[in-house]
């Protein structure tokens, strides 16, 4: 039997600090992250529990990042995740690229004058659902150990290369002397099969005579290696996933892997702090054929820990939804996490090189290629448009032989020049750069044209996207009234705001119209769906009652001629209208209603009702239908408000009580321009990202005075 050492501990203050706090808390994992001085982003300084590979993704953690250290840190509270369903609803991007059972805690570190940085905290597979008052207690200790610390250390700098984090090796639970050692070789060599050692890394640090025997490979050629880099039929991914799954969640694993030509064995591995114990023994059971062995030269599969690298990144694409969107993940998420300190984003139209996003450049040299023909342009951005293939230059000499004077007008040593292409068709380039010089190793390669490819997807379905809003963006304005007519005696205000799902477009309608000298007509209509069909129909309804409107009929009329256009063109669509006529002279309003919530009078005094319009049954339904018309006076200094159900409507809550919760509103309003009021009333629906229906709303103020009269 041969053996092999790894890595001791590091004394340095922090990591003492971070070793208690998994110590005091039972923690099998931990880190800490410090807030760069000047940037937002939060850089991973000493770990210990796994190896530096396995945090890798979240080395650099944008502060804005949806990822529990962040949240921790932007909140300044703790966050708790009790496990992987947990994870997965709360924090999908972390759950898909770390798919394993365990708990975690992430808790702020502050000093009086601000956020330092985080603590975080993992505990193994089977851990309760929350933390005792033991261990936050002392999380909470820890912390602030770790805030009195921290406070007397300067900030990493967020614009230089992070330096790789410190991995400390906990202490060996017992030592052993010579004797002891000898007796536990011997009780390893009894065993059935082979036995062998694993460190946190991966690499076998000790293995019996059964165990070379077993895998068919020399002794020195195991010791110092990870298995499946020196075993050919090992470097299936899924293999060196077991051993993350084990390390992570600190719970047994096995796998049968096929020695060739026909040997199958069995690999259990038990894994604790400080490694694994991997006990292999022929396998009971034939498998059968087995793919053949790479042939040389072949390319390998990626490891498991790239797989996960880029599917966490690939689930932040995933939340982008236009271009900016893709821009803005790319500089704020991707660019921390490689560490770069510049990006530039490219998209090539009708000929010429357009830049979408950028950062950490000099304008100069932003300006130097924007809308340059590509024929002319001498740049990597352009030969990666040309030629499809990725480039990586490790320091400014290498971009000075290929770009003269590149360098020198961009400030950046290395970059990475990735072309974006869909299908065989480019569509955009994508340069990450760096201050100082550095070398791409061949898996960070591979991770970045893998990421290449995802970013291509969702800028492509990104511009898509802007395409189809602004065609929605520009029917919408179309169909919707450009300004609205002065009426003497009122002052109008209106509003309009689009559903924020699906295609930013809806059948949500107003309209004003002057009949002659002395009345005036408000509209405001729903018209069923979200979608062209339904912004179509709204362009219907609105102009036939305007039609029917200005050839004098009734309001009662209005609705009921409407009704009838409607369901000869049977649409498929319902819509709810409600119509106003007033007479400009008396202010005497006549109101009819088609299935559409209740208008809002505030009287002078501010004191707001809800008048009752018979609603009248939905246009497009019964060709037959007939409406009832009501009256009232608008006094002076009084609003009316027309509105759709979208400013009112809540899951779970009565219509009613959501009428009178907005005539509540409007009541306690204090007296202002329709304008200004109209943009109080919408306040809590502008930045509504989850706003399921549009909103419509108009507002009639009946300005003080006596009403208008003519002749």
């Amino acid at each position: 039997m041969t053996g092999g050492t790894g890595p001791g501990p590091v004394g340095d203050p922090v990591g003492r600090a971070l070793l208690c706090a998994m110590r005091e808390t039972g923690a099998s994992v931990g880190g800490v992250y410090v807030l760069a001085a000047d940037a937002p982003v939060l850089q991973l300084t000493v770990m210990s529990g796994v190896p530096a590979p396995f945090l890798a993704p979240w080395d650099r953690v944008a502060l804005a990042a949806p990822i529990p250290v962040a949240v921790a840190t932007r909140e300044q509270r703790l966050v708790w995740v009790g496990g992987p369903q947990q994870l997965a609803r709360d924090f999908p991007r972390t759950a898909v690229a770390v798919p394993y059972d365990f708990s975690l805690a992430a808790a702020p570190v502050s000093v009086p004058t601000g956020s330092r940085g985080a603590l975080l905290l993992l505990w193994p597979a089977g851990h309760g659902h929350r933390l005792s008052t033991a261990e936050r207690e002392a999380m909470t200790a820890a912390c602030e150990r770790l805030a009195a610390l921290l406070e007397g250390l300067p900030r990493p700098d967020g614009s230089d290369p992070p330096e790789a984090p410190r991995v400390l090796t906990p202490p060996p639970v017992r030592t052993v002397g010579p004797a002891e050692a000898q007796a536990a070789a011997d009780y390893l060599e009894r065993l059935p099969g082979g036995c062998c050692a694993l460190d946190l890394e991966g690499r076998i640090t000790l293995v019996t005579k059964g165990a070379v025997e077993l895998l068919g490979e020399q002794a020195g050629r195991l010791l110092g290696a990870r298995p499946w880099e020196v075993l050919p039929w090992l470097r299936d991914p899924a293999f060196e996933d077991r051993y993350r799954a084990a390390v992570i969640s600190r719970r047994p694993a096995s796998f049968t892997a096929s020695r060739p030509p026909h040997h199958w064995l069995t690999f259990r591995l038990f894994p604790d702090g400080r490694g694994l114990s991997v006990w292999i023994t022929p396998s009971d059971k034939d498998y059968g054929p087995v793919a053949p062995e790479p042939a040389l030269g072949e390319v390998m599969p990626v490891r498991a820990g790239q797989i996960y690298h880029v599917l966490h990144l690939a689930a932040a694409l995933t939340e982008a939804v236009g271009t900016q969107d893709v821009v803005a993940l790319v500089a704020d998420q991707i660019v921390p996490a490689f560490g770069a300190q510049g990006m530039l984003m490219y998209v090539a139209e009708a000929g010429r090189l357009h830049t979408i996003g950028h950062r950490g450049y000099p304008a100069e040299a932003v300006a130097a290629f924007e809308g340059v023909a590509l024929s002319a342009a001498n740049s990597p951005a352009v030969h990666a448009l040309g030629t499809g293939e990725p480039s990586f230059f490790s320091s400014p000499e290498e971009i000075e032989r290929d770009y003269p004077g590149l360098p020198r007008l961009t400030g950046k040593a290395a970059r990475a020049v990735l072309p974006l292409i869909v299908s065989g068709r480019p569509v955009g380039c994508c340069i990450l750069s760096y201050t100082r010089p550095r070398t791409f190793s061949l898996e960070e390669r591979q991770v970045l044209t893998s990421l290449a490819g995802l970013i291509a997807q969702a800028l492509d379905r990104a511009r898509l996207y802007d395409v189809k809003q602004q065609l929605a963006h520009d029917l919408q304005a179309g169909l919707l009234p450009h300004g609205l007519p002065t009426v003497p005696g009122f002052a109008v205000a209106a509003r309009y705001l689009p559903s924020t799902h699906g295609m930013d477009i809806g059948g949500d309608f107003y309209d004003l119209i002057r009949l002659d000298e002395d009345s005036v007509a408000a509209v405001i209509g729903d018209v069923q769906g979200h979608n062209a069909a339904a912004a179509a129909l709204m362009g219907q309804v609105r102009t036939a009652v305007r039609a029917y409107a200005t050839a004098g009929a009734a309001p009662d009329e209005v609705l009921a001629r409407t009704n009838r256009l409607l369901t000869d063109l049977d649409p498929g669509l319902f819509t709810s209208c409600l119509y106003v006529q007033i007479d400009l002279r008396t202010r005497r309003a006549r109101l009819a209603g088609a299935g559409h919530p209740p208008p809002l009078l505030r009287h002078p005094d501010r004191h707001t009702t809800v008048l009752h319009v018979p609603p009248g049954l939905l246009l497009g339904i019964e060709p037959g239908a007939r409406y009832s018309t009501t009256e009232i006076t608008l006094p002076q200094q009084s609003v009316l408000a027309l509105y759709t159900d979208g400013l009112i409507e809540t899951p779970g809550v009565d219509p009613d009580r959501s009428v009178a919760d907005l005539a509540t509103r409007l009541n306690d309003a204090p007296p202002l321009s329709p304008d200004r009021l109209a943009d109080a009333l919408l306040e809590n629906r502008h930045g509504d990202p989850d706003r399921r229906d549009d909103v419509a709303l108009m507002l009639l103020a009946a300005l003080p005075g006596r009403p208008v009269t003519h002749g």
